[in-house]
């Protein structure tokens, strides 16, 4: 992981919303122990078990929350981008997590100790109302996930990926492997390929090698099942954000 010595992250230009909604007094607090570090495609930011020494807030990288088995196979429970931050198991008391975080889009994030997070969590403030908003909205994407998961076809669970995806990027294109989407979503990589092909063929997409721009997004989300809608609707209910004022 590469860090960027020197940037930090100024009001004007802030990409993470969760950062860009602290109260001003708030991010004078955090911003000067904060950083970037560059994210690589594959790279995983922790294993299941380990003790998290920072949290991340994503900026133009997408990481995957996977639930790994066994035998090796995985599933995704969750994507986190630039709405919100990894390592909730930090301020929820547990220190680690079962699940694998590993990167989906690469990009950048910011990174910060976890004892200066937990430090301006037990302030009881703005940063513990907003963090436990965020938590709710975490669950309500697992929790569909998983539903999906059970009752979906890989073709509608790909479509809700894409556009969960879209969501947290800056325009319409989408770096990721069809080992890499077979792996998030627990099914083998023949199924990804048939699906990303149907959607190929309606000009929805153009795919190649791992390379994923969306040229239809209406459609996508006509094709996408209701976890999708039920996910967004959520999250945008319990996450309105706006940047806080700078006197």
């Amino acid at each position: 992981m590469t860090s960027i010595k020197g940037v930090t992250p100024t009001r004007p230009h802030l990409k993470n919303h969760l950062l860009a909604a602290l109260l001003v007094e708030v991010q004078d607090r955090l911003f000067p122990h904060i950083e970037l570090v560059k994210l690589e495609l594959g790279q995983v930011i922790y294993e299941a078990g380990t003790t998290l020494d920072y949290v991340y807030f994503p900026t133009d990288s997408i990481v995957s929350l996977l639930y790994v088995m066994k035998s090796g196979a995985s599933a995704e429970i969750s994507v986190v981008g630039n709405e919100g931050l990894i390592g909730i198991a930090l301020f929820m008391g547990g220190d680690s997590t079962s699940s694998r975080a590993v990167v989906q889009s690469a990009g950048h994030a910011y990174r910060l100790k976890s004892t200066v997070l937990t430090e301006e969590f037990n302030r009881h403030g703005h940063l513990l109302v907003l963090l436990l908003r965020y938590t709710q909205s975490l669950i309500t994407q697992m929790a569909q996930t998983a539903v999906c998961n059970r009752h979906h076809s890989i073709d509608q669970q790909l479509c809700r990926l894409l556009l969960l995806s879209l969501d947290r990027l800056p325009d319409n294109h989408v770096v990721m492997t069809q080992e890499l989407i077979a792996n998030m979503l627990g099914v083998r990589r023949e199924g990804v390929t048939a699906a990303a092909g149907k959607l190929q063929k309606q000009g929805i997409i153009d795919y190649h090698r791992g390379h994923i721009t969306v040229l239809d997004r209406p459609k996508l989300e006509q094709l996408s099942c209701e976890c999708y809608a039920v996910v967004k609707r959520e999250t945008d209910r319990l996450l309105p954000y706006q940047v806080a004022s700078v006197d």
